[in-house]
Formats: structure tokens, sequence, C-alpha cells
């Protein structure tokens, strides 16, 4: 079972804006975080993602591909460059990045859960009052 990350999506208040964030970001070449040290557990996060944190929630996910080196002997974390959308969970805010078991990791939307062909904007509101 992977081990994942989880990071407050800071300077990105709503799930419709962090969206526009990652889809520039692939534009541009591919979506890549840095960070001061590579996480002691990084074998275990192979296969693995990154749940973002929006107001106090997780509400979304980018699949780990691989860490690299960055400018600065920084660690560079490279990221699918697209949103997996998860069952709202409440998660407080912390600085940095924070590790999170697979068994408490939500689940995906879309399927069964009736937000397939909902518009994203749409889900992250209902998510962020609870609804979801």
């Amino acid at each position: 079972m992977p081990l994942h990350l989880t990071k407050v999506a800071y300077g990105h208040p709503s799930l419709p804006e962090l969206e526009a964030v990652v889809a520039l970001r692939a534009a541009q070449g591919g979506l890549v975080l840095t960070t001061r040290y590579l996480p002691k557990r990084h074998a275990e996060i192979a296969g693995g993602s990154l749940y973002w944190i929006i107001k106090h929630q997780l509400v979304a996910r980018s699949p780990i591909l691989r860490f690299g080196e960055a400018e600065g002997g920084r660690t560079a974390i490279h990221l699918e460059p697209r949103l997996i959308l998860v069952a709202a969970r409440p998660k407080r805010a912390h600085q940095g990045w924070r590790y999170l078991e697979d068994k408490d990791a939500p689940p995906d939307l879309g399927g069964d859960s009736g937000t397939a062909d909902m518009p994203h904007r749409l889900v992250g509101e209902l998510a962020a009052i609870g609804l979801l």
C-alpha cells in the first residue's frame, strides 16, 4: 500500500483556482513542487499521491511520478499534471507536507458518486460546505 503526502494549496483558496494553476503548469511542461528535504519515507511513496488541502479539507490529489533534484540543493517532487477529485475530508492546515497512510486517504469521486458529470467548481463548493 503506497504512502501519500498532504500539502496546503497555499495561495489557491478554491478548487477552480488550483485547477487553473495545474492546467497552466501542465501547458508549461509539468507540475513540479520543490521542498528543502527529500522525504525520509520517499521509497514508500512510490505509487502514491499528493493530496491537496483547501479550506481545511482534502479535496483533490495529484499522483506523484518521482523525486528529483532542484536548484540550490532542494528536492523536486514531480507530479502528474492533473487533479483527481476526492471525497472531501477534514484535514488541519500545516506547513510543508505531511504523510498520509493509504488506509486514511479519502476515496476518489466519480463513477457511482454522482459527481462525474458535475462541474468541478460545483463539486468544490459542495465539498467545502460538507455535502460531499
